[in-house]
This record gives C-alpha cells, sequence and structure tokens, in this order.
C-alpha cells in the first residue's frame, strides 16, 4: 500500500532534499548527526589517526546510530532482567498458557511487545532518513527478515522464551559485518543472500538443539 500510494502520488519511490537547510537542526544532529569529533581531532593532532591535509580528522566522529544503538540495547536488557515486565516476556515466549496460569496478562504484553517493535522500527527509519537526507519506500524492504537473523545469530530461539537483547546486538554486528566485508571484497552481493538463508538455517538448527537440551535439563 505504501509503494502503491508513493507511485501515485509522486511517481517514483523516493523522496529527496528532505534535510536541505535544516543541516544545523537539533533533530537532525540527534538522529542523523555523529558524536565525538573533538575526541577524533585530538587524536588527528598527536598523530594517533590519521589526519586530511589541513590538519583535521581524516574521521569526523562516529553516527549517532551507533550511540542509540548501545542505547537501546542498554534499555532493553535492562527492561528484560531487572523489571517484572522483562520476566513476563519470557514467561509468554516459553509458554504462553503456562504464564496465563500463574497470573501474566500474556495478551497485553504481546501487544506492548507489538508496540515496541513498531517504535523501534520507526527510530531505525527515522535514523535512516536524516542520515540520507532522503526516504525510499523501498529502503525498509525484507528488514524485517534480517532483523530475525540477527536475533537468532544471537542466540535468541525463535520459539521463543530465551535471549538477550545483547546477543541480539552483537548478532546484528556480526550481519553488518559480513554484509559490509562482502560489499568491499567486490564479491557477488547475491552471495550475501545466500549468508543470510545460511545463517538462518544454522540457527534454526542450534536453536532445535538447545531447545532440546534444555527440556532435557528439566
Amino acid at each position: 500500500l505504501t509503494l502503491a500510494i508513493t507511485r501515485t502520488v509522486t511517481g517514483r519511490t523516493q523522496i529527496p532534499y528532505i534535510t536541505d537547510g535544516q543541516e544545523g537542526s537539533f533533530v537532525v544532529w540527534l538522529f542523523g548527526g555523529k558524536f565525538g569529533g573533538p575526541v577524533f581531532a585530538w587524536l588527528a593532532a598527536h598523530g594517533v589517526i590519521a589526519a586530511r591535509p589541513d590538519g583535521s580528522a581524516m574521521v569526523q566522529g562516529l553516527s549517532m546510530s551507533i550511540l542509540w544503538w548501545v542505547a537501546v540495547t542498554a534499555f532493553a536488557t535492562w527492561l528484560l532482567i531487572k523489571t517484572r515486565f522483562g520476566n513476563w516476556v519470557f514467561a509468554v515466549g516459553g509458554d504462553d498458557r503456562a504464564a496465563r496460569n500463574v497470573g501474566v496478562p500474556v495478551d497485553r504484553v504481546k501487544i506492548l511487545l507489538f508496540i515496541g517493535t513498531a517504535l523501534s522500527a520507526t527510530l531505525f527509519a527515522v535514523i535512516q532518513v536524516l542520515e540520507a537526507g532522503s526516504a525510499d519506500t523501498l529502503r525498509g524492504t525484507q528488514k524485517e527478515f534480517q532483523a530475525i537473523i540477527a536475533a537468532v545469530i544471537g542466540g535468541c530461539l525463535l520459539t521463543g522464551g530465551y535471549g538477550s537483547a545483547i546477543g541480539a546486538m552483537f548478532g546484528a554486528l556480526i550481519f553488518g559485518t559480513v554484509e559490509m566485508g562482502i560489499f568491499y571484497t567486490g564479491i557477488d552481493t547475491d552471495w550475501f543472500q545466500v549468508f543470510l538463508g545460511s545463517m538462518l538455517l544454522i540457527a534454526v538448527l542450534v536453536n532445535n538443539y538447545v531447545r532440546r537440551k534444555a527440556t532435557e535439563a528439566r
């Protein structure tokens, strides 16, 4: 529906120049800017990292998306480990019928998790749009598939009830590193799709093994 309406109204899927004239905006910096510039400038001045001919640091700063990545992971970890709601999440993921029998509001937990997923997707979209300065309705295609792979690479069970935000964080790091590595090595990017499928298949097999062992231990 999004693709169809966008093509009907604009004739294309892209909307360029969104941040033109707003480069100094706090919102643009918060989601699409960089941080740590002074640190890199100091490192360049002392010869620790490479500098440009004018003396400025080769690296001007780190993307704010990295800061958001760490912040969201820290919040999700605290939520899952330190709060009652986190216990409810694991209980519902493990066995929603048993969770309901002990008084966990299963439906409310699921609704809130779906809302959290939507908010996370919105945050990701805002970061991408403000970093690129343009929007494209095709840009998020298959991201839901990649999110599942990142989570299972990080140790989350597809059947639910086991995993961590930190594990998913490192799963995303591995996923992103391989994606960039394949691009920069000049390998046909179609092989990245092979990597995705292989990782998902391996994750499913490992998930089943871990689930079986956990059941035997009980």
